[in-house]
Formats: structure tokens, sequence, C-alpha cells
């Protein structure tokens, strides 16, 4: 029997950078593209309907924000920028034009891979248990999220509906950074005012609630600058 091998388009202009990502992921049993310009990786996308896109800002024919844009507009498949670019609004500016993670270079062969694991899972259908209820499980962590209850350690955890919004949007996508202006979008709505106090104020009575010490979440972890991202799924396997 043949073995599935996943296809990982990498679109990157610095050889040495697109050798070692393509090495790592074919000795984890992916299958690699590797590009060197921007328009030949959006051929290579529409050709190769790749599994994970890696993808460098700093192209030399086209910015990597415009690749970005491109491809998102016909497909869903995960995108993870690879990038030297540190800077919150470059991040955050990524994130909101649809990329699903943001890697900084340098970066370690187990965070290449975690991020891809992660960006993989989350373009699969919500998580559920054996009863058919979406379920989140991280550590002591449980939500069940068709009966919209939070446990901690075995004892259900008290929440406000805004609140429960946020920790269950958070879920959902655990492992995935959501920005402040994506998560405020979606709880207050697409008017609601862009200032991040609100958020701060509700994740801080959402740490006092489920992490032993807030000052050190094992949970939720801040992005600082760019948004929020949840300890991963146990149960996305």
């Amino acid at each position: 029997m043949m073995e599935f091998k996943r296809t990982a388009l990498i679109i990157e202009d610095e050889e040495n950078i697109g050798n070692f990502m393509s090495a790592i992921l074919k000795a984890n049993g992916y299958k690699t593209i590797l590009c060197t310009t921007g328009e030949q990786g959006m051929q290579c996308a529409e050709s190769y309907c790749p599994d994970v896109i890696l993808l460098d800002l700093g192209l030399p024919d086209i910015d990597g924000m415009e690749v970005l844009k491109k491809i998102r507009e016909w497909t869903v498949t995960p995108i993870i920028i690879i990038s030297a670019r540190n800077n919150e609004e470059e991040k955050v500016r990524a994130l909101d034009g649809g990329a699903d993670d943001y890697i900084t270079k340098p970066f370690g062969n187990q965070e290449l891979l975690a991020r891809i694991r992660t960006a993989l899972r989350h373009r699969r259908q919500p998580v559920e248990t054996s009863t058919g209820i979406p379920a989140y499980k991280a550590q002591e962590l449980k939500i069940d999220f068709d009966k919209r209850r939070v446990f901690l350690e075995g004892k259900e955890v008290r929440l406000t509906q805004i609140e429960y919004k946020l920790v269950s949007l958070l879920a959902e996508n655990a492992g995935r950074v959501i920005t402040y202006e994506a998560i405020i979008r979606d709880i207050w709505g697409p008017h609601a005012d862009t200032n991040n106090q609100i958020l701060r104020v509700n994740m801080a009575n959402i740490r006092r609630k489920i992490e032993k010490n807030p000052a050190v979440p094992k949970y939720i972890f801040t992005e600082v600058g760019v948004g929020y991202r949840m300890l991963e799924n146990e149960l996305s396997g």
C-alpha cells in the first residue's frame, strides 16, 4: 500500500533557508516543492494544490503580502508566513490578511513542525467526542461547546457570557494566534471600538479563573502587540 505524504510548498528566495526547511520536512514524511519567486510560487500553488504553504515575505519579484492575498482569494490551504520581519504591525497585517501563522527567522526544527501540525489541524472540522459533541481538552482544562460549560480539574468554572465567547473562540482556533482586532470584531461586532481595553479586562478576568498563576499562563498566551493563542487541543490528535 502506497504511503500518502502531505505536500508542503515552500516559497523562499534564500536558497540555504529553503533547503533547510525542505530537508526538515522530507525527514518528517512530507513531500516538498521549493519555489524562489512569488510568481513561481503562485503557479505551483495552483498546479500542485499543496496541503500547506510556507511563504517568505521578502521575495525578489512580488511582495509576500501580495502573494498571500492572491493565493487566499481561491484557497483555504494553510499558509504560514516565514519572515525576518519581526515588527508587530507586519504580523497583524499578515494574520488579518489570511495567514494561519507567522514564524520569525531564525527558528528551530521542532517549532516549524509544530506550527505546521497546528495549521493543518485548524483546517479540519471541529473536534468531536465519541458522543458527537464538539469539545476541547488541554491538560486540566475542558470545554463542552454543546453545553457551553468550562471545567478546570473537574470543577466547573463560572464565566460570564462574554468570557465564555472569548474562551470558546480561542479554543476553536487552538494553537493559532487570533489578532486583537479579529477577536473584537467576532465578539463585539464589526462596528465595535477597536480599543483593546475591554478585551484586556475580560482576558484578565478569564485568566484569574482558569490559570493558577495568571502572570505565567498555561492555557492562553499573549503574542504581545498581536493577539492571543490558546494551548493546542489534545483531542485533535
